[in-house]
């Protein structure tokens, strides 16, 4: 069986193919003299490349391949600027080969595909101007690359020797330097040590404060190693037995700004990885959303509490936020946070359990900031019958958006405007708000 399989795979076969569009996740489409279809990356738009099939058999809807020789290459492209990007090694930025701005455009024709595809709306429909908007001191020329990654989980072979992972794939490319990595996490230099019995090496640089954690996720019966680094750092580690993180020394959360607040990020917990998407983030559902003192705001997955602290800023005394979050640590992290608002209450569950049992059944404003897949149809129609005058809806993932943005047409909403950020460099990766208004408002 073993070896029938092995002789359908396709891996390694190369194929001369004209590039046709980007597709969602960082690569290009094109199709063989044959016509199967390839998912190319390192490859653009309009280019003639041979491509080396990475993953894929005979019985394939689709196979996935690498670019590694440019035969007629695109005016968009540049040599990569990072030694460890390209065919077959780290798998952490799709379009180092991309201008800056071209990159911008792929992410743009991604999000407007996606929309026409899985929500039937055209960029105009969805109230977007059709551009992706670089983050404050990214619009850097070709050749530069932003260090916009306060965050960057290195993976650890069995020598102890730190690296990245290649594309969808569990091997370890090693480097010395990650040219995307934020200064702060740069300058720890993990990569000049060895991390023997490590699986995983979380490096955590605080934009907001020169707080700086090391997370250590031991392989199996692994035992911690001494940490000295080049900068004052805590230390936690993730237990084998129940995967959660518990404090080794110094202090077991980061301090990040925001909107001009003070937010505590516990045990490794989630803050946005580029330094000005936070402010970019609130900045665009505040405006969208546009607050009224005495409103009634939800705020749903809502994490450490971000926008809910935007919102009670600006409701003022009269007005009211409820905040719902399943992660136990984000939830007392977002009640210290938010400690001096009365008027906020933050609840611990998962959004579609906990909201049915509010007993809310309307509300003035609604912020969605679901996980990478989407809020889903059940809360989606739970939301729309509260009534909200608007909804702001931030996503990390075109599709997901899209897909919800649908169920959204279905109860009764419509986008209002739409606005998508480059808060990841070189990779595939936006960031997407979108302000939803009732489709009768005014009727």
């Amino acid at each position: 069986m073993t070896e029938q399989n092995e002789k359908q795979s396709l891996v390694g076969e190369e194929y001369e193919v004209e590039v046709g569009p980007v597709a969602h996740g960082g690569h290009c489409i094109a199709r063989t003299a044959e016509g199967r279809v390839l998912f190319v990356r390192h490859t653009l738009p309009g280019e003639k490349v041979v491509a080396k099939v990475t993953e894929g058999d005979v019985d394939s809807r689709f196979l996935r391949a690498d670019a590694i020789t440019v035969l007629d290459a695109s005016k968009d492209r540049v040599e990569a600027p990072c030694p460890y990007a390209g065919p077959g090694k780290c798998g952490g930025c799709d379009w180092q080969h991309a201008k800056p701005g071209a990159q911008r455009r792929l992410k743009g024709e991604v999000v407007a595909e996606q929309l026409k595809r899985l929500a039937g709306l055209t960029a105009e429909e969805a109230g977007w101007d059709g551009t992706v908007m670089p983050a404050e001191g990214d619009k850097l020329p070709a050749g530069q690359v932003p260090q916009w990654r306060t965050r960057v989980q290195y993976a650890v072979d069995e020598d102890g020797t730190v690296g990245l992972r290649k594309h969808r794939s569990h091997e370890i490319e090693p480097i010395d330097h990650c040219m995307i990595a934020a200064q702060g996490v740069s300058e720890l230099g993990i990569e000049k040590q060895d991390w023997p019995q490590m699986a995983t090496v979380e490096a955590i640089a605080a934009s907001g404060s020169q707080d700086r954690q090391v997370v250590l996720t031991p392989r199996p019966g692994g035992r911690l190693p001494l940490v000295e680094l080049d900068k004052p750092v805590s230390v936690l580690r993730v237990e084998e037995k129940d995967g959660g993180v518990h404090r080794v020394h110094g202090r077991p959360f980061v301090r990040e700004r925001a909107d001009g607040r003070t937010y505590r990020v516990g045990m490794g917990g989630f803050w946005q990885v580029h330094p000005q998407a936070a402010d970019t983030l609130i900045k665009a559902v505040m405006q969208g959303l546009m607050p009224r003192k005495g409103e009634m705001a939800l705020d749903l997955y809502c994490g450490v509490g971000i926008f809910a602290g935007a919102l009670a800023e600006r409701l003022g005394e009269t007005g009211a936020v409820l905040g719902i979050e399943s992660t136990k640590r984000a939830v007392e992290d977002a009640r210290h946070n938010l400690a001096d608002f009365p008027r906020v209450r933050i609840e611990q569950g998962k959004v579609e359990t906990v909201l049915p049992k509010t007993g809310i059944t309307e509300c003035d404003l609604v912020v969605l900031d679901p996980p990478r897949a989407g809020a889903g149809k059940q809360t989606v129609r739970h939301v729309a019958g509260l009534s909200a005058r608007r909804i702001a809806y931030v996503a990390c993932d075109p599709a997901a958006l899209a897909r919800d943005l649908a169920y959204f047409a279905e109860a009764g909403y419509k986008p209002r405007t739409l606005r998508v950020f480059d808060l990841f460099p070189m990779t595939h990766h936006v960031e997407c708000v979108a302000i939803l208004e009732p489709v009768n408002k005014g009727a």
